[in-house]
């Protein structure tokens, strides 16, 4: 067994957030994904967009600065950069839908080798199904990362071979990065981008339950 430990939440939003290449257009999706916010690389322009529409968005106001007329689509605080905006839902949705976003960062309850999103209900009895302005982003957005914990509090991966839950999208996902590894969705299944140290690729298909490819060779 390999000795390893796993993100924090705040170390995987650091990760995520070291990808989002200069003058990237993102939205960050409800729950841990609002947190890439606050690790944005200093100097990288990246400008983030909420649904119910904000564009140019901070980082988390301090305690005590808040200004609750200011919300993300979670209805959290937040700041607002020089030279940001707000203005009607309909506007930001038409930005979704209509290809302007680069990268949306989304969490999920499950997402498949291939890419299928399932991030809005589990189907189970009493449970408050709460798609927003996820299937939207999935399918608008030129690339679609998930950002969530690689499994369950009952030790289940959430990436499987199959989605059990009402999907969001179909092949959307291109990108999973979770507390214990960094993963590629492929149409011919997962590649590994990279793991926790001390995590080895075995132990790391031991725990999803599915084969990954090796991490692909840096270019010549």
């Amino acid at each position: 067994m390999s000795s390893y430990t796993r993100r924090t939440k705040d170390e995987l939003a650091k990760r995520v957030a070291q990808d989002i290449h200069d003058g990237a257009y993102v939205n960050l999706g409800i729950g841990q994904p609002t947190l890439v916010a606050n690790h944005i690389p200093a100097g990288r322009e990246v400008i983030l967009h909420s649904e119910n529409g904000i564009l140019g968005m901070g980082p988390a106001p301090a305690a005590g600065h808040e200004d609750y007329d200011l919300i993300n689509a979670g209805k959290q605080p937040v700041t607002l950069l020089a030279g940001g905006a707000f203005f009607h839902h309909a506007d930001s949705f038409g930005m979704m839908r209509g290809g302007h976003l680069d990268i949306c960062v989304l969490g999920a309850f499950q997402v498949s080798a291939t890419g299928d999103l399932a991030n809005w209900s589990t189907g189970e009895p009493g449970s408050i199904p709460a798609v927003g302005g996820a299937m939207d982003l999935a399918i608008g957005a030129k690339q679609t990362w998930v950002m969530m914990d690689l499994l369950t509090k009952q030790g289940a991966s959430k990436v499987v071979a199959q989605c059990s839950y009402p999907l969001t999208g179909i092949a959307c996902v291109k990108r999973i990065y979770s507390d214990l590894a960094t993963l590629e969705c492929t149409p011919q299944g997962l590649r590994l981008i990279d793991a926790v140290e001390g995590l080895t690729l075995d132990e790391l298909q031991r725990l999803v339950g599915l084969p990954i490819a090796a991490p692909a060779a840096p270019a010549a």
